[in-house]
């Protein structure tokens, strides 16, 4: 048969059937993530991949990124994360591998070096602790300037090392440090 209501009735009828579920609030935020990612032209290949951050106060407040840290980006002017450091932060903060393409000063270098002094978490006096091999002298000169911002005032030590001769009678054999 025929059901007869009036529209208010109808109305509330709809609404009473369309209970979100999870599968479908899980849905609506994949293609919330999806818009996102496709607004800012990030394109990503993998499973389980963490969402990506619109700010840099998110990396504060869901990763417990040093305030120190946080303090020295927006110092160094950084108001906004750039792609490549919205998409590579979250993932490289969880551990996982990445390999990222992005055009020259897209914000490469601070994409990853902000993980690497989260997961240093402190400095210690144990050495070297991390390594970043650069194909030219000028990026790594860049990258040593960019850390060395970065890292002010948290206590770690960063250098470059661009001559394996004086490498070695500086943190050779001989040095009171292991390495």
């Amino acid at each position: 048969g025929i059901k007869w209501m009036s529209s208010l009735e109808a109305k509330f009828e709809d609404t009473k059937d369309k209970k979100p579920t999870a599968e479908k609030l899980e849905r609506l935020r994949r293609e919330k993530i999806n818009r996102f990612r496709n607004k800012h032209r990030i394109s990503v290949q993998g499973t389980d991949l963490p969402d990506p951050i619109a700010t840099f106060d998110q990396l504060q407040k869901e990763y417990k990124v040093h305030p120190k840290i946080m303090e020295n980006v927006q110092a160094a002017g950084f108001q906004v994360p750039t792609p490549i450091q919205m998409q590579a932060i979250p993932v490289m903060l969880h551990g996982r591998e990445l390999l990222a393409s992005a055009p020259t000063g897209s914000g490469k270098t601070l994409a990853f070096c902000i993980p690497l002094l989260t997961h240093l978490k402190q400095p210690r006096n144990k050495g070297f602790r991390a390594l970043i091999i650069s194909p030219t002298r000028e990026l790594a000169s860049q990258t040593h300037r960019e850390l060395v911002k970065l890292a002010e005032g948290t206590g770690f030590r960063i250098h470059m090392i661009h001559k394996a001769a004086e490498a070695a009678k500086k943190f050779g054999p001989k040095s009171s440090k292991k390495f």
